[in-house]
């Protein structure tokens, strides 16, 4: 029996990511905790914990329940931590830290014989420019804002935890997850579904950017795959490098919005309001575009190949739900 607690349970990804496992059978056998501030409505059927990443005292009891593996998806969007940095910075790093401490002292108190897994979600707002045409394996992670910060201050502990044993851990540098459903969220990048999702629902989307940017997505099914991919691998084959910019697909807004009219045509198109937002536009343009993930694909990750394949798995999965 594998007891597997998922933090940021009741968001979307960590939504996602336990029907994966309940669904596929990911584990012969699995005990699954979730834990979040709170869940949405519908009922899983599974454990669900609510409370504050934040506090110490509930990293540890969670920790005392010694989970085999730990999905760490638990933090504030990229606008909400740039605009209330304190708040970033304890939810997104410290809740790390204190996680990662709990876990040590349950390996500390079993003579080293436990050893989670732990599976970080990062992101690609830990690089910074000026970038190449595509960002490979080798790129230097220099972020440009709190919350890009955050997620590299997180690799490095989790990497750190792991060279000394006390946990089993790789990060994962996500893309943008698109099309993600139900409501708009707090981050910069909430648009780049918006404006898919909303028109495919009948209603209006805002689009704060021009549509000559171009940006790195992946959708939430391939998110849920990465996520039981790397619960499951050997992490011996990262070579002590815990570190993965994972597989997405790069285009720009306006290709983007021409995949919306195959799927849907020109009345869904029609529905897309050009609203420029100087603050978004400046955080956007800080990020990268275009990746060439060879090492995550060589160790068995995948992704879409077109835009369409993302709008094609939202339909699937999530419209008119």
């Amino acid at each position: 029996m594998k007891k597997i607690l998922i933090l940021g349970g009741g968001g979307m990804i960590g939504q996602k990511l336990a029907q994966k496992i309940v669904r596929e059978q990911t584990f012969e056998e699995a005990d699954i905790t979730l834990f979040d501030r709170a869940f949405p409505v519908g009922d899983l059927g599974l454990p669900a914990i609510k409370g504050n990443i934040a506090d110490p005292a509930i990293s540890q009891k969670l920790a005392a329940a010694q989970p085999d593996i730990v999905f760490q998806l638990a933090s504030i969007v990229s606008g909400q931590a740039e605009q209330e940095f304190e708040l970033g910075w304890d939810v997104n790093m410290m809740s790390m830290w204190h996680l990662l401490n709990a876990l040590k002292d349950q390996h500390d108190a079993t003579n080293g014989r436990y050893c989670p897994r732990v599976v970080f979600t990062s992101s690609i707002a830990v690089f910074g420019g000026p970038y190449p045409d595509k960002i490979g394996d080798e790129f230097l992670s220099a972020p440009l804002t709190s919350y890009g910060a955050q997620k590299a201050a997180c690799e490095l502990m989790l990497s750190d935890y792991s060279r000394k044993g006390f946990v089993d851990g790789i990060s994962l540098r996500l893309p943008t997850i698109c099309v993600r459903p139900g409501k708009a969220n707090a981050a910069a990048s909430s648009f780049f579904s918006g404006i898919i999702r909303e028109p495919l629902n009948g209603h209006e989307a805002i689009l704060p950017v021009q549509d000559t940017v171009r940006h790195w997505h992946a959708s939430p099914r391939s998110a849920a795959g990465f996520l039981t991919h790397a619960a499951t691998m050997d992490l011996a084959r990262l070579e002590g490098r815990r570190a993965l910019n994972l597989p997405g697909y790069s285009c720009t807004v306006a290709e983007q919005i021409e995949a919306l009219r195959r799927a849907a045509g020109q009345g869904a198109v029609d529905l897309i309001k050009h609203q420029p937002d100087d603050a978004i536009e400046s955080m956007v343009a800080s990020w990268p575009r275009n990746f060439d993930p060879q090492r995550a694909i060589a160790l068995g990750f995948t992704s879409e190949n077109s835009f369409d394949e993302i709008i094609k798995a939202y339909i699937e999965d999530d419209l008119d739900r």
